[in-house]
């Protein structure tokens, strides 16, 4: 009786279901179909008769002048150089400035003018992706949002190939699937690690885990569980590119996990304005007892200043240095709204706290002439944030001619303050300890011996610039355009 009971009621609930099913795929067939429609509407044809050949990247923050808009715009310049029958498509949310405007400023702050105009299409929902309207289950909250900000750039444009230029992967299968695009993805840092679900797992308090549950063991365990779920789906959502490329080793390795797609997976070092830095002259320091350490990074909590200004505090307390020096540690960063300038608020409290107020300088928000005077003149370059997923700041420090010290993981200790030709480029630490002991160490050195270092750092950068970046680009990308 319980089986016939469970038959009657199972047999109804899987025809039901499977008929479910099938009106779904001719619903999502029905919208393809229909897009595809729209995409001969909206396309013309150019002068020559042929349909230029469209690809879009997927920016909505395209004027906002950081690393990541940085490659953008290097990214539209080399296929602009390599590729005639191609207009390049910009999905921006920035409806504030003109498309000239954008232009023009990616020419001011980074000197890169493109061959030929470039197509903006301006999207009026980019709100959705805005980390404060999810104050709560915020990954999952932004990847929503940035489905319905994708499904009005679809509407709006319908390119041959996409490019998610800003790791807004959830948008990959609507492209792909309902827009019948190519598509690829230029991933500067996954939406969610194995990192972050080591820290979670081990009720480890940082600034993307709060005190409150990292103390209840309850909310510890939801949390898990609901990271581990976005991991799964994130995983799904991405390897579904037919083009992934990732900034770094780091990236890769996380990417790789999560994704599971290492055939269509390849690094791609950001460009990086190498030349720039290197226009510096490499001397021999000019004076043997004065010398500054130079930050040079955004006031976010997670580039960890406090461990900065606690371990050049301990390198002067402790007198760790063999002869009395003259030492200033200039902390160089951008503010990007209250809360980042609370921060330096906070950082200049630590200062007094630990009587080292009048050794640490802040510079907030300075001209880019400003920043090369003080790395010129720089004798150490420090970095400390923990697993930075390439770092820039790093890298132009290095060019720059300072013995750069950096946090002992991610992309600076996997690709960039790495040997080059068996020779040292600079140093890594881990800890307030070991940050006091290798400053120390680095002033300790001879100026020859530390010009030698500076020498063999700026000699290894050449990997990271603009000529290197546009050779990498272009092998990854070319299955897209088959």
């Amino acid at each position: 009786a319980c089986f016939r009971l469970l038959c009657s009621l199972l047999i109804p609930a899987l025809f039901l279901s499977g008929i479910l099913c099938v009106c779904l795929v001719v619903l999502l067939w029905g919208i393809r179909l229909w897009i595809q429609q729209r995409k001969k509407q909206l396309t013309t044809a150019g002068k020559d008769g042929k349909r230029p050949l469209l690809v879009a990247f997927f920016h909505p923050y395209c004027n906002a002048g950081g690393g990541g808009e940085r490659v953008l715009w290097c990214a539209i310049r080399t296929l602009q150089k390599k590729y005639r029958n191609v207009t390049c498509v910009v999905y921006t949310g920035d409806r504030h400035a003109t498309g000239e405007e954008i232009i023009e400023g990616a020419f001011r702050r980074f000197n890169i003018k493109l061959t030929y105009p470039v197509k903006f299409v301006f999207l009026e929902k980019r709100y959705l992706v805005e980390a404060s309207l999810y104050p709560h289950f915020t990954l999952l909250g932004q990847s929503l949002g940035s489905v319905f900000l994708g499904w009005e750039a679809l509407l709006k444009c319908v390119p041959d190939i996409y490019i998610d230029s800003m790791g807004y992967a959830f948008t990959l299968p609507l492209f792909k699937y309902l827009g019948g695009c190519r598509v690829g993805c230029y991933v500067h840092y996954p939406t969610i690690s194995t990192d972050m679900l080591s820290v979670v797992r081990s009720q480890d308090t940082r600034f993307n885990n709060a005190a409150f549950i990292t103390n209840n063991p309850l909310l510890s365990k939801f949390k898990l569980v609901y990271y581990y779920f976005f991991a799964f789906i994130y995983g799904l959502v991405g390897s579904c590119s037919d083009v992934i490329m990732v900034n770094s080793s780091w990236t890769l390795n996380h990417i790789l996990s999560l994704w599971r797609a290492g055939a269509c997976t390849s690094v791609v070092y950001p460009p990086c304005d190498v030349q720039t830095f290197m226009d510096i002259p490499l001397e021999e320091e000019k004076s043997t007892t004065e010398h500054s350490i130079v930050s040079v990074s955004q006031f976010r909590p997670e580039k960890d200043h406090p461990l900065q200004i606690r371990a050049f505090a301990k390198l002067l307390k402790e007198k760790r240095l063999g002869q009395p020096l003259s030492l200033k540690l200039i902390l160089i960063g951008g503010c990007r709204n209250q809360q980042d300038e609370e921060r330096v608020n906070n950082l200049k409290r630590l200062c007094e706290e630990l009587g080292v107020l009048n050794d640490v300088t802040f510079r907030i928000n300075i001209p880019f002439e400003e920043l090369k005077r003080h790395l010129a003149e720089a004798t150490i370059g420090l970095h400390t944030m923990w697993n930075e997923h390439f770092g820039i700041g790093v890298v132009e420090c290095m060019a720059a001619g300072t013995v750069i010290l950096a946090h002992s993981s991610g992309g600076p200790k996997l690709d960039i303050v790495v040997p080059y030709e068996g020779h040292i480029t600079g140093f890594l630490a881990e800890n307030e300890d070991n940050y006091a002991e290798t400053m120390a160490y680095i002033l300790s050195l001879s100026p020859e011996k530390r010009l030698e270092i500076r020498e063999n750092a700026r000699r290894s950068v050449h990997r990271f610039s603009d000529q290197h970046f546009e050779e990498t680009f272009l092998l990854s990308v070319e299955p897209l355009f088959k």
